[in-house]
């Protein structure tokens, strides 16, 4: 080890074309009829339903 964590690092130059060129998109409006049926909740928050439930049974 050749310093503490702390110890800033040197700054270094990118590689050649390495950078990023961001291009805004302008994203259209989505409209979603009312008829249409609710989203079903991704994975994440069904293990999290699942976990809070399974914690408040006694």
């Amino acid at each position: 080890m050749t310093g503490p964590s702390s110890n800033p690092r040197g700054e270094h130059t990118s590689a050649p074309g390495g950078t990023w060129e961001a291009e805004l998109v302008d994203q259209p409006e989505r409209v979603i009829d009312d008829n249409a049926p609710d989203p079903k909740a991704n994975r994440a928050t069904r293990r999290a339903w699942a976990r809070s439930s399974r914690r408040r049974k006694p």
